[in-house]
């Protein structure tokens, strides 16, 4: 079966870098899923959660903004897809432990009360710390119950 070439860099560090089955990602015009042999693509990438399917496994990640890029490359295997996703933010689920979690849900809503001061001039720092939390904690309630690759 074929598979494609993922990976998920952040400006601190390579998150993933795997064959997988398919990946599903939250884009500007959207939600959609790759598969192999896709038609090359580049387009902008929104907070959500990013989920890669290999062997019926799912590997879900939280992500804030970025870029995606669909290219065909060879390989010794022939022709197939790598997907590069450059994310502001990016997370395994399985990292975000409760602890964690709580943290997130502290800071956004300390950052909510920080940006209703509007002497504060680093508004768009908020903006990306809040947004950062608060898809911290919708993706881990999301995967909380479901069964997924640790």
């Amino acid at each position: 079966m074929k598979q494609l070439k993922l990976k998920i860099i952040t400006p601190e560090r390579l998150v993933l870098e795997e064959m997988v089955d398919q990946v599903s990602l939250p884009t500007t015009l959207g939600e959609i899923t790759i598969l192999p042999d896709h038609i090359p693509l580049v387009t902008g990438l929104t907070s959500g959660d990013i989920v890669a399917l290999v062997n019926g496994e799912y590997i879900p990640m939280a992500v804030v903004g970025g870029f995606i890029e669909v290219k065909p490359f060879d390989s010794a295997q022939g022709k197939q897809t790598e997907v590069t996703i450059l994310a502001d933010f990016a997370e395994h689920i399985g990292e975000l432990t409760d602890d964690k979690i709580e943290k997130a849900k502290t800071r956004a809503e300390e950052l909510r009360e920080q940006m209703k001061d509007k002497e504060i001039v680093d508004y768009e720092h908020f903006a990306t710390e809040l947004e950062r939390s608060l898809t911290r904690v919708r993706i881990a309630d999301k995967w909380r119950t479901k069964k997924y690759r640790k």
